[in-house]
């Protein structure tokens, strides 16, 4: 039994190195596709551009009722109602054992990178799920783990593929305290077309268009430069390619996307957690950017899986219902593609510990669902909020600022303070406006009075 398994080892290795290069072989002047597994489905032709991308994450455990596949699918058309293009779906994949967390185990512990977690559903219920999306135009993500897997996952038989200490024993991640997952190494280059080969497996098997990669920096830069290579040689499909990490060089390695952990820290932390000045958010738009190449984008957010835990739910950490809107809308305008966390949309104040299952009540505040859907719908229907020209007007208490091109000028003005503010208005904002979602007339003069996290967006 030990031999057969080491001769399909080589035997898939062989086939891994084969299909890695597949991306860059020609015909001539002609890219020949990858065809490293048969084509599930019909490739989305619908994959949005980044500057329109609108993403929604799920957690499975706590989107529905069912905590599964199924859950996600039957609510679809209330994901779309918000005006979200792209779905991305926390990990699916089976969950280790051996060394769990807790609970149902932490879905970040990967047992088996080319399998479905029965807890969620079948393969048949995840490809029900994207052509679901696929049919209401959205694209759909799934999550990578590639800097760890599970204890229990498959690959630890292969010793060499996993980081060691000085007496020769795999170890955790290095700085973490992810007790419950190794530490994958990525000098071991059978192992690196291993993870390329399993990613593939999704595009082909699900139909998927795209991975957020999860933890980005424990993984080195020419890893993600030949992994995202190798997706590019699927030319049947536009990937979408976002990574949760904080390095320079993503964009370089070639994610369309990256995480914009300064932003969210900025507002939640120093802006509304110690009441420093807002414009310090008017910075980042500058060196969150620092490296971005053509149709670079930083996702933002005001929350997400991970902060939602140690933070706090959005009312929580930002006043009040009012106080989230103010954070989302400034945050969704201003720059970058805004990402929401399942429930926020609806004031969700519960604990969602995605260690366990924390069904969302959906009944709950609709007065903000309908907020959230203007706000969501109006960006992706104005090309001067995703591709105008940005300018600047925040004092230290509110967040204003405008995008505009030829056809069309927004002005956003959102309070971050939970008492009374005056906000002087710049002679360049003097005049007639109307409201965006109510069309009412609105005249700027010298001054704006504002209500405790009081918003507006108005355009002319």
């Amino acid at each position: 039994m030990k031999y057969h398994y080491k001769h399909t080892m080589l035997r898939a290795l062989l086939f891994f190195s084969i299909s890695l290069f597949a991306f860059c072989k020609k015909d001539g002047n002609k890219i020949v596709p990858d065809t490293s597994y048969p084509q599930y489905g019909t490739p989305f032709a619908g994959v949005p551009n980044t500057t329109d991308a609108i993403i929604y994450q799920v957690n499975l455990r706590a989107f529905s009722q069912e905590a599964n596949f199924k859950g996600v699918t039957a609510k679809m058309d209330s994901i779309k109602s918000l005006g979200v293009n792209v779905v991305y779906l926390m990990p699916i994949y089976p969950v280790g054992v051996l060394k769990s967390a807790g609970g149902l185990g932490s879905p970040y512990a990967v047992k088996d990178y080319k399998s479905v977690n029965t807890e969620f559903g079948s393969l048949e219920d995840l490809r029900s799920l994207v052509n679901a999306a696929h049919d209401r135009n959205m694209a759909v993500m799934l999550d990578w783990v590639a800097s760890h897997t599970a204890w229990d996952n498959a690959w630890i038989s292969n010793k060499n593929w996993y980081k060691q200490d000085v007496n020769g024993n795999i170890i955790s991640p290095a700085g973490t305290n992810w007790t419950d997952v190794a530490a994958l190494d990525y000098s071991k280059q059978d192992m690196r077309l291993a993870m390329i080969d399993a990613m593939k497996y999704w595009v082909f098997n699900a139909n998927i268009d795209g991975f957020r990669c999860d933890a980005a920096d424990f993984v080195p830069f020419d890893f993600w430069k030949q992994a995202n290579d190798a997706l590019k040689g699927i030319t049947t499909h536009k990937l979408l390619m976002l990574a949760e990490g904080t390095r320079n060089d993503h964009f370089k390695a070639g994610f369309q996307m990256v995480y914009g952990f300064n932003y969210y820290s900025t507002l939640e932390n120093k802006i509304f957690g110690n009441s420093n000045s807002v414009t310090l958010l008017q910075d980042l738009n500058t060196s969150e950017y620092a490296t971005a190449l053509p149709g670079s984008q930083v996702v933002r957010y005001i929350t997400n899986h991970d902060v939602y835990l140690t933070d706090g739910s959005p009312v929580d950490i930002y006043g009040g219902k009012t106080g989230s809107m103010s954070a989302f809308l400034v945050t969704a305008f201003m720059k970058g593609v805004p990402m929401i966390y399942n429930g926020q949309e609806i004031g969700c104040a519960r604990s969602m510990d995605f260690f366990y299952r924390t069904p969302i009540d959906w009944t709950t505040n609709p007065e903000m669902k309908a907020e959230y859907k203007k706000i969501i719908n109006f960006r992706k229907g104005s090309d001067a909020v995703k591709n105008g020209d940005l300018a600047l007007y925040s004092s230290d208490d509110v967040a204003a600022f405008t995008k505009s091109n030829a056809n069309q000028k927004v002005f956003v003005v959102a309070s971050f303070r939970g008492n009374p503010t005056t906000y002087t208005v710049p002679t360049a904002l003097k005049g007639s406006w109307k409201n965006a979602f109510t069309g009412a007339s609105v005249t700027l003069n010298d001054q704006l009075f504002l209500q405790p996290f009081q918003h507006m967006v108005l355009v002319k």
